[in-house]
């Protein structure tokens, strides 16, 4: 690659479940030779610093002191640290979409003048809506990096064709099970499987609005990267690197190991509960975990820890705000010799347990990876956004976890039955069967000439060879 050096300078964005394999991507972009500029924002840094005592939230600390060539940084998304940007989501996204522009327009301004002899590229989030206009004032690359399943992708990047065809937003009293069809390289989809703001019926809504903006800005990248395996979603995949190049490069939700071990940053936050879990029997434990959005339900905790209760089965749930939403004593009496409640975990050191057998989940997409990563089969109650579609994808087509329930309501007996269900040998060995296919499959995509080390690579080459002429201009 001659002198010069690949520069990437990325934007992470502001939800947890971005986070993750957005640093992960840095790593490997800086281990395969790229200098990394990293921009997290100053909210997301705070939170990072603030979570579960960890003193220094510079993510790259490590990598920078066994040479990755890594720089991190911090940039304002205009608001105040206090400031609730979940409760406050509309006024919070008119910023993003107003002024947060603006913010990085300065921040590459002063980042590629002081580094003139690298070859610069941008890595911003699908989700923003400004990474095109930037990367052409500035001249560099635009690398769009896509953080849930490429089915989904597939999908928002047909919305004027689903719009045309009177499928975005679903209209009011349209069936559930109505079969979309039309979307190129995509099966038949029921629109009860399409994500969370296909259902918003006001198509100026801030949701929508993120996603038609995102999906206007993407056709104008560079480079598509999607944190996916090609063998899993390879119709999706294909659909889209039909229209431009897109390389799907997952799983990135952790460092992985040359004995192929996902490496978590850290074991557990909760010391007892690695004793815990290897005093229990092989698979009998079930892992509960919803996700940070989902765990103020104080309905749906009461049920999910009633059905816990009835089913007998040994559990770990993580919940942040037990105290809150959980059953009077459920946690010191009712449950003290069956499960164990903890506020934090690392889901990958859990899940790669021996003695998980099964995963209760929202189905946000790293936590599917994860779960197949580990062979674990689940159960899916899915709430909002790209779950619903990544509950299609588990059930229906993969075979490898069950629903929780079969409409929307929960109820603890109904609970009990699905978790006694998932947790016997017997009921769910073909769910077992498929997941170890499966896992065995994501396992293979990282060996040295596996699908996602061939993809990424081939990223890269093509990356180089289209910023090499603009480094000789």
């Amino acid at each position: 690659m001659g002198s010069k050096k690949l520069h990437a300078i990325m934007i992470g964005f502001c939800y947890q479940g971005h986070i993750i394999p957005f640093i992960n991507l840095a790593m490997k972009l800086a281990s395969n030779g790229c200098a990394v500029t990293f921009v997290h924002t100053d909210y997301v840094h705070h939170m990072l610093t603030n979570a579960d005592g960890v003193v220094d939230a510079d993510p790259f600390l490590g990598a920078r002191q066994s040479g990755l060539d890594i720089r991190y940084a911090t940039i304002s998304d205009g608001f105040p640290l206090d400031f609730d940007r979940i409760h406050n989501f509309k006024q919070h996204w008119e910023a993003i979409f107003l002024d947060f522009p603006s913010r990085v327009d300065e921040l590459l301004g002063n980042i590629i003048p002081s580094e003139s002899d690298d070859a610069h590229f941008l890595v911003a989030d699908t989700f923003y809506s400004w990474p095109a206009t930037i990367a052409q004032k500035y001249n560099i690359l635009n690398v769009s990096f896509w953080t849930q399943p490429a089915l989904v992708f597939a999908i928002d990047y047909h919305l004027d064709l689903l719009r045309e065809k009177g499928y975005f937003p679903i209209k009011a009293g349209d069936e559930e099970n109505v079969i979309v069809d039309i979307i190129p390289g995509i099966q038949p989809i029921k629109t009860k499987d399409l994500m969370s703001n296909f259902h918003d019926f006001d198509e100026t809504s801030t949701t929508n609005r993120i996603v038609v903006e995102a999906f206007q800005q993407v056709k104008r990248a560079d480079f598509i990267l999607i944190n996916t395996v090609n063998e899993l979603e390879h119709e999706s995949v294909l659909a889209i690197n039909q229209k431009q190049p897109t390389y799907a490069i997952g799983p990135l939700n952790f460092t992985i190991d040359s004995t192929k071990t996902a490496v978590p940053k850290s074991l557990w936050a909760e010391a007892d509960c690695a004793e815990w879990l290897d005093s229990k029997p092989r698979g009998s434990v079930l892992y509960v975990s919803f996700g940070s959005l989902a765990q103020s339900n104080q309905q749906l905790a009461e049920e999910i820890a009633n059905g816990l209760l009835l089913s007998g089965v040994h559990f770990v749930w993580v919940i942040r705000n037990g105290a809150d939403v959980l059953p009077d004593g459920f946690e010191n009496e009712m449950c003290k010799d069956q499960g164990l409640i903890v506020s934090w975990c690392n889901q990958n050191a859990v899940l790669s347990n021996p003695a998980i057998g099964g995963f209760l989940t929202h189905c946000g997409w790293n936590s599917i990876l994860e779960t197949i990563w580990c062979g674990v089969p689940v159960i899916c109650y899915p709430f909002f956004a790209d779950q619903p579609t990544n509950r299609k994808l588990v059930v229906d087509d993969w075979k490898v976890g069950i629903n929780l329930c079969d409409g929307i309501s929960v109820d603890r007996k109904e609970v009990a039955a699905k978790i006694k269900q998932l947790m016997s040998a017997e009921a769910s060995n073909g769910l077992r069967d498929e997941m170890k296919k499966m896992s065995a499959v994501m396992h293979s995509a990282l060996d040295e000439d596996g699908s996602t080390h061939t993809s990424f690579h081939q990223f890269l080459d093509h990356l180089w060879a289209r910023a090499q002429p603009a480094t000789h201009a």
